[in-house]
């Protein structure tokens, strides 16, 4: 029994369990896909391409599907398989929505199957609680991109590929029972952003909190890897680093609305407004997954009447206080904010993680319950969110000082 044929009977089957092959991994796997199609001109290269990918999956699957379900059970299963269809030989390749080239030759014969053997099952109680977060995926069909979400928790499903986009929910501190001094409220995140003192949680005059409390929103993201093809990602960091001279300090949106406001208590950092080609590149793509993000975020599809795009360059001791991205009414039509990360290789910044903050309301405002996903920057990887989300960008830091070895991204918003 060839693990090829185990695939073959199974791949729809096994693909559904993240003990074989990891959300993760199927995203990584699929943007790889998808980046060759788009890159390579050659027929022959693509189908090379996604041949040798398929033949490493199958063994992959075939191996931790031996080791979860036991050999006896899987060959039974095959057995079974084989002697009902008799269909021709099937590749790996509807996994990945592409077309596979026949194998090279025809299989060798699976020789007499043993006796069964009760092989070992996976627990049917409760599972252990997750330690880490919950990704789901969709699989993308000919021009999409995989699409993977932070939800509630699984259990841990192997290894994963070398990227970490993300950490899980941090237990951050908790708000105290008595008097709490104004703190930064919901700041806008670009160019133009807002800011101003955040209500309290509502307490009763003998400092015990009100019974009643409002419903916690939890923070959710989509995290796509490998999101440009590599010559896109190099010509994108040859084009930021030779426009140095042109990145302007970024502004925010003061309390009373009025906008071109700069506030280094608020934010820190640089940014160019112009992308020339690079803008449509990014966009082009953007709209091909955005059906498949806003299912993931459970958000319901909208017109895009018009983008925001920038570049921006964090260096040493930049940062972006809390604050989401649709606080202010003239910049309140923002539904989806995204964030593509590169840097110049390899990576001489540590720290800027993206924060996401579960909240509660209190009135109109956000505020957070001290619980929050980082993602931490990782080449070539975007990151979408709604725009209500309350976020923020902890402090880069650079010891070079260079702008070249900065934090950088390309952020934007799309618009109802």
């Amino acid at each position: 029994m060839t693990s090829k044929q185990v695939l073959d009977a199974f791949s729809e089957t096994l693909m559904q369990d993240e003990r074989i092959l990891s959300a993760r991994e199927r995203d990584l796997l699929t943007s790889l896909l998808q980046n060759a199609k788009n890159v390579a001109g050659n027929l022959e290269i693509q189908s090379a391409v996604t041949a040798a990918i398929a033949r490493c999956v199958g063994e992959t699957v075939a191996q931790r599907a031996f080791g979860l379900l036991g050999s006896s059970i899987v060959e039974q299963i095959v057995a079974r398989a084989a002697g009902s269809s008799g269909a021709e030989e099937g590749t790996t390749a509807t996994l990945f929505g592409g077309p596979q080239p026949p194998s090279s030759g025809p299989q060798p014969p699976s020789g007499p199957q043993p006796p069964s053997q009760p092989g070992p099952q996976p627990p049917s109680g409760p599972q252990p609680p997750s330690i880490g977060l919950r990704r789901e995926s969709v699989r993308a069909m000919d021009e999409g991109i995989p699409v993977t979400v932070f939800g509630g928790p699984q259990p841990p499903s192997g290894p994963q590929p070398p990227s970490g986009p993300a950490t899980p929910r941090q237990p951050g501190p908790q708000p105290p029972s008595g008097p709490q001094p104004p703190s930064i409220s919901v700041v806008r995140a670009s160019a133009l952003v807002s800011y101003g003192a955040q209500p309290r949680s509502p307490l009763t005059g003998t400092g015990v909190a009100v019974l009643d409390e409002p419903a916690v929103v939890r923070a959710e993201c989509v995290i796509l890897d490998e999101f440009l093809a590599p010559q896109e990602m190099e010509q994108l960091v040859r084009y930021t680093l030779e426009r140095e001279a042109l990145f302007s300090t970024s502004e925010v949106i003061s309390p009373n609305g009025e906008p071109g406001v700069t506030d280094y208590s608020h934010r820190r950092s640089r940014v160019l407004m112009e992308l020339e080609s690079h803008e449509e590149v990014i966009l082009d793509r953007i709209r091909g997954v955005l059906p498949r993000v806003l299912q993931q975020l459970g958000m319901e599809e909208f017109p895009v009447t018009r983008t925001e795009v920038q570049i921006t360059a964090s260096n040493d001791g930049d940062f972006f206080r809390a604050h989401c991205d649709d606080a202010q009414e003239m910049i309140a039509s923002r539904r989806m904010t995204f964030v593509y990360f590169f840097h110049r290789e390899p990576s001489q910044f540590a720290g800027g993680e993206l924060r996401l903050h579960d909240t509660r309301k209190s009135g109109d405002h956000p505020l957070s319950t001290g619980s929050y996903q980082t993602i931490v920057p990782q080449q070539n990887q975007i990151v979408f969110f709604p725009c209500s989300t309350l976020h923020e960008i902890t402090a880069v830091r650079c010891k070079s000082r260079a702008f070249a070895d900065s934090r950088f991204t390309v952020n934007g918003w799309l618009h109802q």
